[in-house]
Formats: structure tokens, C-alpha cells, sequence
């Protein structure tokens, strides 16, 4: 869905509830949130206020009330769900991503609350299905590798590390690392590629040659990139232009990004580099995904 779209579809807060309703009763019969009822469900009209939905529901089973939000991320937010809508929108347009400070100014709330926001919606893009068919796999590091001006050069094993994992066609996965050695890097390999993989290619890097021929024997190639990149269908390619992508957001839109919270970084990049063929579809799976999921609190985060 378009920003545009958002704007006009969603300016209201019933707006927004209507919607979320159709999401999660899609053949219009509401049911109990907590005892799984349906059809003995009474509707409460009431004036907007603080932190109320304008509408609820009674469960004349179990006698419990109950709104579209509940059970959901919306549920406790102090933030109005257009404002919510909005964010989704702007984070799953932005294909380098958008920095909290710029969420803070679109949406005219207070730092802390857009980069909670923020993080909240990327959570909610985490995906876990297995990469089958024709998969590359490379690792990138998300610091300077060259020492600059007046400053010694930092060796690899302090930097912060992603592995990354593409089908040609297909799905990524970014999975940031401790380190660049086998036993980082294999039991990643092994979580997120299928058994039934068709063919993993790599560099020639020992980890990978060591690793894979134990672990999908017989399914791996190399490229030596010292004398070449591209060797027929043998090559690393795709995934080094899903880590540019990466690298551009983080240096060209967040600038700096802690080792703590990378992860959900690389899952924001991964799930828009996976429906980059689908933008308009990426709202609503993004907004399923936040009515399923557990809230993110600000003390987990932080802590």
C-alpha cells in the first residue's frame, strides 16, 4: 500500500480499527479474544478518550470485554493507531530505510517514542522459513576495514559481523555473527539453509570449504575471488549486492547502529529485500505480523 493510500484510507482512528477487525475476523463474525466464542458477542459504542478504543466488545459467555486490539501489539500503546499506520507505511516504503529522528518529525511525537516505534515494526518483520534451491553465502563487516587518518587499524575480530545468505531469486537472510570463524558462522548455516539444498556457493574462504563439506556434502562451489569474480554460474554476487544495500542504509541513514540491535536491522533489510517484487502487499503482512506478535517493551529494549 502507498503512502498516499495510508494517508487518505486510514485518517481516522475507526478507520484504522475497521480495518484491523477485517484483519482478524476476515469473515466478519467477531470472536471472543478470550474464550474463543462466537456470535454471542454484544458491541459498545463510547466516546473517544485517553487511551480508550472508541468501541469494544462483551463476551456474553465468559462476561469478559474485549476490543480489536486486544491481544495485540496495539493493545496498551498510548500511541493513536493512524499514527501507528503511518509508521508502518513509511518503514516498509523506505528502501535504505528511514532513521528515527525522521519518523519523529513526520509523525510529530518525541524521540524515544519513534525510535520504540521503530524498533517495535521491525521486530514484527522477522521471518524464519529455511533457503532452498541455489544459494549464495558470504559474510561483510559493518565497520571501517581501513584505519583512518591519526587512528590505528582495528583488527577483524573487533568488528561487527553479518552473515549473509540469498536464494538466487528468492529469499535473504541477514544474521549478524560474533565472528567470521566456523563456529560462528556453521550452526547459522545449518539453521536457515534446508537440507534439500540444490547448490551453496561461496568464496574460498576455509570456513565455508570445511564447514559445508561436512554439512551438505557434495552441494558446495567456490569462487576464488583473487583472480576472478564470475565463473559461469559460480559466483557470490547476488549477496554482495544485498549487503551494498545494507551497508548504503546504516552508513547513509542511520549512521551509526549498535551491535545489540543490528539483528533487527538486518531483519528490516531482509523482509523488504523479500517482497521487493510485492511493495504494495508489504503493508498489510507487516500489520498481520504486529496483531500476532508480542509487544516489544521499551525495559527490554533498553535493558
Amino acid at each position: 500500500m502507498k503512502l498516499i493510500d495510508v494517508t487518505r484510507k486510514f485518517a481516522t482512528e475507526d478507520n484504522c480499527l475497521d480495518y484491523i477487525e477485517k484483519m482478524r475476523w476476515p469473515d466478519g463474525e467477531v470472536g471472543c479474544v478470550h474464550c474463543g466464542e462466537v456470535g454471542r458477542i454484544s458491541k459498545i459504542q463510547r466516546e473517544a478518550g485517553k487511551n480508550k478504543r472508541t468501541r469494544i466488545y462483551q463476551c456474553l459467555a465468559c462476561g469478559k470485554q474485549f476490543s480489536a486490539t486486544s491481544g495485540t501489539i496495539f493493545n496498551d500503546t498510548h500511541l493513536p493507531l493512524t499514527k501507528w499506520f503511518m509508521a508502518i507505511a513509511l518503514i516498509c516504503e523506505a528502501k535504505k530505510g528511514i532513521s528515527a529522528k525522521q519518523v519523529e518529525r513526520h509523525l510529530g511525537v518525541n524521540y524515544r517514542t519513534a525510535w520504540h516505534l521503530c524498533h517495535r515494526i521491525r521486530e514484527a518483520m522477522k521471518e524464519g522459513t529455511l533457503l532452498s534451491g541455489a544459494v549464495e553465502a558470504d559474510e561483510t563487516y559493518m565497520s571501517r576495514r581501513k584505519p583512518r587518518k591519526g587512528k590505528p587499524y582495528v583488527q577483524k575480530e573487533t568488528k561487527d559481523v553479518v552473515l549473509g545468505m540469498v536464494e538466487r531469486g528468492g529469499k535473504l537472510r541477514l544474521i549478524p555473527v560474533k565472528d567470521a570463524k566456523m563456529e560462528s558462522i556453521g550452526p547459522e548455516l545449518s539453521k536457515h539453509i534446508s537440507p534439500d539444498v540444490e547448490t551453496i556457493y561461496t568464496d574460498s574462504a576455509a570456513t565455508y570449504a570445511i564447514y559445508l563439506s561436512k554439512n551438505f556434502t557434495g552441494k558446495h562451489k567456490t569462487i576464488n575471488h583473487i583472480s576472478s569474480y564470475v565463473d559461469g554460474s559460480t559466483h557470490t554476487q547476488t549477496i554482495e549486492s544485498a549487503f551494498s544495500l545494507l551497508k548504503r542504509g546504516v552508513y547513509g541513514t542511520f549512521h551509526k547502529v549498535s551491535i545489540k540491535h543490528l539483528g533487527r536491522y538486518c531483519d528490516e533489510f531482509s523482509y523488504r529485500f523479500n517482497r521487493r517484487g510485492a511493495q504494495l502487499d508489504m503493508f498489510d503482512s507487516t500489520l498481520k505480523n504486529l496483531t500476532r506478535g508480542e509487544a516489544l517493551p521499551y525495559a527490554k529494549l533498553t535493558s
